[in-house]
């Protein structure tokens, strides 16, 4: 995107838009100058957070999405770029979380996590990029998580697709850089939002309970001044947190055994 260019009547188009980091990157787009398509499930949050944007409402886009649902989604985006014309940042950034050992948790929350985290954006992008490649410009950035690079206890769901979209974006990297397009990986560790609330339990039922990891972590609003200033930069990854959160990556890469023997000891939750 390169410093200079600011996001002054860029489109960016965000998933899990409602809540957390994805709300707070809409806000922070549109303050910036951008125009924003605000997507997840339920109108009537977006249409809220819409109206709250810099700007004003006729500047941003609702277009409801249900990112379990590849199919419906595909053809729901696909009409609605139609009115919004070339995106040029691509967020994907909706998902859910699971707290289960993995004897315990029902394979159907396996297939839910699969569908909302891995098949929706890949769905998403399967429609948006063909314009940004034809184009020569645009970012695809994927909101993966710490736990996509390291494994931890009650995450065997999560992580696996955490763990999918890196690879995803790895190998979409290595396809479209040469084409004029970033993509942009963030794995974000300890943030605080509502996502511990939200994670599944081994039955598929949210457990509405926070966590004090999550409760100190991060601002979304620090996460997503950085994940901005990446875009900005061009960058292709890049791990958000403090703390362990933050330094897992590099002790599971440099020190794999001490890693891994933290990993079983630690009491998660």
């Amino acid at each position: 995107m390169g410093n200079n260019a600011g996001f002054t009547n860029k489109t960016v188009w965000i998933t899990g838009a409602s809540s957390g980091i994805g709300k707070e990157l809409a806000h922070q787009f549109a303050a910036q100058g951008a125009r924003v398509v605000l997507s997840a499930r339920r109108a009537d949050v977006l249409e809220t957070v819409r109206a709250s944007l810099a700007g004003g409402v006729e500047r941003h886009w609702v277009v409801p999405l249900d990112l379990e649902d590849a199919d419906r989604l595909m053809e729901s985006a696909t009409k609605a770029l139609l009115d919004i014309g070339p995106v040029d940042i691509l967020v994907n950034n909706g998902g859910i979380s699971q707290r289960g050992l993995f004897l315990e948790t029902d394979f159907s929350v396996y297939r839910r996590i699969m569908d909302v985290n891995y098949l929706g954006t890949v769905a998403l992008t399967k429609v948006v990029l063909p314009d940004m490649v034809e184009r020569g410009t645009g970012s695809v950035v994927c909101i993966s998580s710490v736990a996509g690079k390291v494994g931890s206890k009650l995450r065997t769901g999560y992580s696996g697709s955490k763990f999918a979209v890196v690879g995803f974006m790895d190998c979409l990297r290595a396809e479209v850089s040469s084409q004029g397009v970033q993509c942009l990986t963030v794995c974000p560790g300890f943030i605080n939002t509502d996502i511990a609330k939200n994670a599944l339990d081994a039955n598929g039922n949210a457990q509405q309970i926070n966590e004090a990891s999550i409760e100190e972590g991060l601002t979304a609003g620090e996460c997503c001044q950085q994940i901005i200033a990446a875009i900005e930069q061009g960058k292709d990854e890049i791990v958000v947190g403090k703390g362990i959160s933050g330094l897992a990556p590099t002790i599971k890469r440099f020190f794999p055994g001490l890693y891994n023997t933290l990993a079983a000891r630690r009491e998660h939750r």
